[in-house]
């Protein structure tokens, strides 16, 4: 009788349609590989992978393999061996499987198919390794490992913790509550969305612009919200009473991003009308104007400690400003597309970021910060050292547009989303992605990260916003 192991080999190869049986001398030699090196003998070195051997006691194969399908198998073998001119074997082979050389007139190549075929699969056969090795160690270790991990190591992994739905159109940005349980989401149904993150319930809809709203932010302290949308207006609402107070206009075209500055009395805002405008949270004055880049700005954000401004546009340029001065302070080129999104690092990313220099201590000095690293439709992600401008290294692996970064709070690891529908996980010091999580049926176009709780959220074209549980 067939093994428990035999028969497993057999349902694999089965699902796989990489089944190739051989017979020669006598015996059936059960295998999922071979090799075309036309040097080699056939018997030594065509077929080398010899899974299962299993014994000549005249047991019929699984119901599930037909005599057709065995015909089929020998005569691609048998193609193979007369094509390659290993004609004392193809005979050999022909005598024991009671074929005629004749009847492999009409099944050509067909051995280089299940080749190809092999070739095409075992991308995907370790993909699923991968998968099923993780999730098994989940299993084995009783479910979550969070407990087993720092919080500087605990990133997203999937199933979601929720999937929100209620927007009737492309959700363009999410972002956590700096206190409360509590997102928000802006959409192109014009309208901002407040969800309790914890228990997966809509909390109420804030409304008040006329066209899709692009981007939002809350301030420091969890008071104000900030928005901005393709209706050239900026809106500064009360989180208390979620009333619009103040709308500035200004902008004379879809304003694309907005965000406060960490002390929270400015408001800085982009658009494609080509400029970054200031704003003054007490009077909601706009008190000045930064005009560089050539095209659309697609996003502004400031440095931590205030001082410096990172913008980037259609241009394919970054442009760092003093936010006192409002002086242009440098240019980073390098992508080679648009630059939808960019992210200062922290403090805490600076020794991950950093490689050991082999010359001793003035490169290092040359690297000391900050940093900034920048997503683009090139599908690359960039990370920079701004002092100097150098682009430190490139990160490769998205299949379309970059949409989302954003630096893990322990500084460790860094989070990316893409129009690849995917949510990825990359190591900044060994600058690999050690995770990819199908985040969406449809391009992702935001995330965010909570700064003290395990929560991951992104949100999408197809409507939702997902809340990713970290461990």
């Amino acid at each position: 009788m067939y093994s428990n192991h035999q028969w497993k080999i057999y349902k694999a190869l089965e699902a796989s349609d990489l089944c190739i049986l051989v017979e020669i001398s006598k015996k059936s030699i059960l295998i999922d590989n071979c090799s075309r090196r036309e040097q080699s003998l056939f018997i030594e070195r065509s077929l080398p992978a010899v899974i299962s051997i299993i014994p000549n006691n005249n047991e019929p194969p699984p119901d599930y393999y037909s005599d057709e399908d065995f015909l089929v198998f020998n005569q691609a073998i048998a193609d193979y061996l007369i094509t390659n001119g290993y004609t004392v074997a193809c005979k050999e082979f022909c005598r024991e499987a009671n074929i005629s050389i004749n009847e492999n007139a009409e099944k050509k190549d067909q051995l280089e198919k299940k080749w190809t075929s092999v070739i095409r699969l075992q991308k995907k056969v370790m993909d699923l390794e991968l998968k099923l090795q993780d999730a098994l160690q989940e299993v084995t270790t009783g479910g979550p490992t969070r407990e087993k991990r720092s919080p500087g190591e605990w990133i997203p992994r999937p199933p979601e913790k929720f999937e929100l739905k209620g927007h009737r159109d492309t959700v363009t940005h999410v972002v956590f509550h700096p206190t409360f349980d509590i997102i928000a989401s802006a959409s192109e149904d014009a309208t901002i969305k407040i969800w309790d993150y914890d228990s997966g319930e809509h909390e109420r809809t804030l409304k008040g612009h006329t066209a899709p709203v692009q981007d939002i932010a809350f301030d420091h302290t969890g008071k104000w919200l900030v928005s901005c949308s393709a209706d050239m207006s900026v809106r500064l609402w009360d989180f208390q009473t979620y009333q619009c107070v103040k709308t500035m206009h200004g902008h004379d075209h879809n304003v694309s991003s907005v965000t406060f500055t960490p002390s929270g009395d400015h408001i800085i805002s982009c658009s494609r009308d080509k400029t970054i405008k200031i704003w003054e949270v007490s009077t909601t004055f706009c008190i000045k104007t930064l005009i560089g880049h050539r095209e659309w700005v697609r996003m502004v954000r400031v440095y931590q400690d205030g001082t410096l401004i990172a913008s980037s546009s259609v241009d394919h340029t970054i442009r760092i400003w003093s936010l006192p001065s409002g002086e242009c302070k440098s240019e980073l080129r390098g992508h080679d597309n648009v630059i939808e999104c960019i992210a200062w690092a922290p403090d805490s990313a600076g020794p991950h970021i950093l490689e050991p220099v082999p010359n001793g201590g003035i490169e290092t000095q040359k690297r000391s910060g900050p940093y900034l690293v920048s997503g683009a439709r090139d599908k690359t992600i960039r990370m920079w050292e701004v002092t100097s401008g150098l682009c430190l290294f490139i990160l490769t692996g998205h299949d379309n547009w970059v949409r989302g970064l954003l630096f893990h709070p322990g500084g460790k690891y860094l989070l990316s989303c893409s129009d690849d529908k995917t949510l990825r996980v990359w190591d900044i010091k060994h600058k690999r992605n050690i995770k990819t999580i199908d985040a969406h049926t449809h391009f992702c176009t935001s995330l965010d990260m909570h700064r003290n709780k395990p929560y991951v959220i992104t949100g999408s074209v197809d409507t939702s916003v997902k809340v990713w549980e970290c461990r």
